[in-house]
């Protein structure tokens, strides 16, 4: 049923865009059809992975390393009433930075290759993943803490066996927001600097006036982006089932 649902909708909307191309009338260098951009697409087709796999690969890493962070971060808040004191204004103060002024900074800093990407990415994830995971640490039921408390558990294992566990379901949401994120963080260091992956692609091809092919490294981007939401909701569905 979601399969048939998914593919409605790309039905519609190709249907939308080649409707919106015929009765506009534009040139093809400004809004090129489907038909012009599959064909694009699949002439190009090795180019395109050539750099989805670049990008795929800073956005994994991104992902990785923005959750592993935001978990730690978000376990030192909830144990720690200084670190929630002294840390937390600061995480709220980052979201107030728009992510495009940073991207030049991390670019001089760690160069043109895959770090300052890496770091992109996981800028824009840290926040979302370390946001949720607290809310879902503080927020442990009542009566699972009444019950430790009777049991005379320790503070360690009260953490382990029941406030983490309770908390992953909170995780599993800013994870599948953080594999949206993920890829845009990513794009944009390439917008900045960078001499591969599908941002520097769309970026070559727009200044080419080869709109075919943006669109093409475009699309391919969102096919990605979907995918990896995919991956990531499956997984954290079975973290947070094996959790309850």
């Amino acid at each position: 049923m979601k399969f048939l649902s998914a593919l409605a909708a790309t039905i519609f909307a190709l249907a939308v865009w080649q409707a919106i191309v015929s009765m506009t009338g534009l040139p093809k260098f400004i809004l090129p059809g489907p038909a012009l951009v599959a064909e694009t697409w699949w002439q190009s087709r090795w180019l395109i992975a050539e750099h989805t796999w670049i990008t795929a690969i800073e956005v994994l890493i991104g992902l990785c390393c923005g959750t592993l962070l935001g978990v730690v971060t978000a376990l030192q808040l909830a144990n720690s009433r200084a670190a929630r004191v002294l840390v937390q204004p600061m995480l709220i103060f980052t979201q107030a930075l728009p992510v495009f002024a940073l991207a030049p900074l991390l670019t001089l800093w760690l160069g043109y290759g895959l770090w300052s990407k890496v770091a992109m990415a996981v800028l824009i994830i840290y926040f979302p993943i370390t946001s949720s995971f607290f809310d879902g640490l503080m927020r442990t039921p009542p009566g699972f803490l009444d019950l430790a408390r009777t049991m005379q558990a320790s503070p360690r294992a009260v953490l382990w066996h029941i406030r983490i566990p309770a908390a992953l379901p909170a995780l599993a949401s800013g994870m599948r927001l953080a594999a949206v994120y993920a890829p845009i963080g990513a794009v944009i260091g390439e917008w900045v600097g960078s001499s591969q992956g599908l941002g520097y692609l769309m970026l070559l091809a727009n200044g080419r006036a080869k709109t075919d092919l943006m669109f093409a490294a475009m699309l391919t981007l969102g096919v990605f982006s979907i995918l990896l939401h995919m991956f990531v909701r499956r997984a954290t569905a079975r973290m947070a089932g094996e959790a309850r």
